[in-house]
């Protein structure tokens, strides 16, 4: 079994982190965004035992984070490897943090009938839609915080539907005891190569678990050349083929996968990042970034970066990849990343 990846201490994320971008407004460096990164290419048919090349760095790549929902496609995989059998759209939502649309609420609605489950089943923190227009419709409507509207809705609503088809109780699945919590340690720790001993609690009340931020791209990389009919290729494709229900309207995975073909893509809360594809050899190759401070803007960015250094030409036009800065209501800066190395 690989070694536990143990959370660092506060000097320790410092020393493992580097300059990582810059915020420009009018031509002045407003803030300095330190990070840390990864690139990991992983030869076609590797094995689970072998960890890939890291091609490029940020810093440390043995740093341990927390990915949080970055590691909604590893759950996925687990849910699949519970025995949970559903069409894409269904998959898809697992591994979202949705904006709340009625076209989200829908899928996942039909993901818990599918086990025959409600919403009433759901655990998650209860919170209003991240889209602006979906929350107003819903307070409109009478409405107030539910699991359901909450962005993590999906994934809950699959951690339920693999108990039912696992035929664990669905009784406490958020506690990281819980059969369905396992798996998904499991699974982690096979795709990323190790998981932390140390559990944390998500936003969504669920267990967050960390890993390197390598093994981060490494599980990307793996889910991106999963073999044909694999639980990683089944999510690979879910993910690719409905990268709305991944996020939403005007949101950054969204776009991202709207831009890039064959690129799958998962933030995660407090400046988590990461991407999978194949390259021209079949290998499969995966980027994670984490902003140290936690922080949304530079994410697409670094993102963007670590991806040209693992050979992917990402043009600065893409939409997803950069941050408006703004005065006045106009564009006067940009976030600019910094070398990696």
């Amino acid at each position: 079994a690989p070694p536990p990846a143990r959370a660092p201490a506060p000097a320790a994320m410092v020393a493992a982190a580097r300059p990582a971008a810059v915020t420009l407004r009018s031509g002045v460096v407003e803030c300095l965004h330190h990070g840390v990164g990864a690139a990991v290419r992983l030869p076609a048919g590797a094995t689970d035992d072998v960890a890939g090349e890291v091609v490029a760095s940020l810093g440390s790549a043995s740093l341990v984070v927390l990915p949080r929902s970055a590691l909604k496609l590893l759950h996925a995989v687990a849910f699949l490897e519970a025995g949970l059998d559903v069409e894409d759209e269904l998959l898809a939502v697992t591994c979202a943090s949705h904006s709340g649309e009625p076209g989200h609420l829908d899928v996942v609605r039909r993901l818990l009938a599918h086990a025959g489950l409600t919403e009433d089943d759901l655990r998650g923190t209860p919170d209003l839609p991240i889209d602006a227009e979906a929350a107003h419709a819903w307070r409109t409507a009478g409405h107030g915080p539910t699991s359901l509207t909450q962005n993590c809705s999906g994934n809950h609503a699959g951690m339920l539907a693999a108990s039912v088809a696992a035929g664990w109780p669905t009784e406490g699945y958020t506690g990281a005891g819980h059969p369905v919590q396992q798996a998904i340690a499991t699974a982690t720790a096979r795709l990323a190569g190790s998981v932390s001993p140390e559990v944390a609690v998500d936003g969504c009340g669920a267990p967050a678990f960390g890993t390197t931020v390598a093994g981060l791209a490494r599980a990307y990389a793996a889910i991106a050349s999963g073999a044909p009919g694999s639980p990683e290729a089944r999510v690979r494709d879910a993910v690719l083929a409905h990268p709305w229900l991944v996020g939403g309207t005007g949101r950054r995975n969204t776009l991202l996968m709207g831009a890039l073909p064959g690129v799958a893509v998962k933030d995660g809360a407090d400046g988590v990042i990461a991407a999978g594809w194949t390259d021209a050899d079949g290998a499969g190759v995966g980027v994670a970034v984490k902003v140290l401070d936690g922080a949304d803007r530079g994410r697409g960015v670094l993102l963007a970066e670590g991806m040209r250094r693992a050979g992917l030409d990402v043009p600065t036009t893409v939409p997803g990849v950069t941050d408006p800065v703004l005065g006045h209501g106009r564009p006067v800066g940009a976030v600019v990343a910094l070398p990696w190395g």
